[in-house]
């Protein structure tokens, strides 16, 4: 199983999976620089030091919410589909995974309790932010191989 998983469908990035047991050196980032998220793995050992710094006010055109979930507890089926409200296929999120949900749309089926932490751009704009529709039903899920 890979530790870092891609979701695409044709060139487009749906999602990137980091699984809990990914490891890295130094600062990895995951994602392109024009993303409205950013997503970085970072390992460092004891003693190494980062700079101090602030963050510079920087104005930006963010046109498309991205959320990253990190699954503190339990187990989450994530079904993807394409931006044409299309379902294409469905991975596992366990303790201590990460995705951050890049295009397309998604679904969530709880199958043991989860507590989670959302991070996305705001301000929110309530139902604005999003369209919803109809989600598949369990006999219809497509496992995909992870990798």
């Amino acid at each position: 199983m890979s530790q870092i998983q891609m979701i695409t469908k044709k060139d487009r990035l749906l999602a990137i999976i980091i699984k809990n047991d990914y490891q890295c050196q130094g600062v990895e980032f995951l994602t392109p620089d024009e993303y409205s998220q950013q997503l970085a793995c970072m390992h460092h050992p004891a003693g190494r030091v980062i700079d101090a710094h602030i963050h510079n006010l920087v104005h930006r055109n963010v046109v498309l919410t991205q959320e990253v979930l990190f699954i503190k507890k339990g187990r989450l089926r994530v079904d993807f589909y394409d931006d044409y409200k299309d379902y294409l296929e469905s991975r596992v999120l366990n303790s201590g995974d990460v995705i951050l949900l890049t295009s397309g749309g998604h679904g969530f089926k709880v199958l043991e309790e989860v507590e989670m932490i959302e991070v996305k751009q705001g301000p929110y704009s309530g139902e604005m932010d999003k369209t919803r529709f109809e989600n598949i039903r369990d006999d219809e899920v497509i496992w995909k191989a992870e990798g």
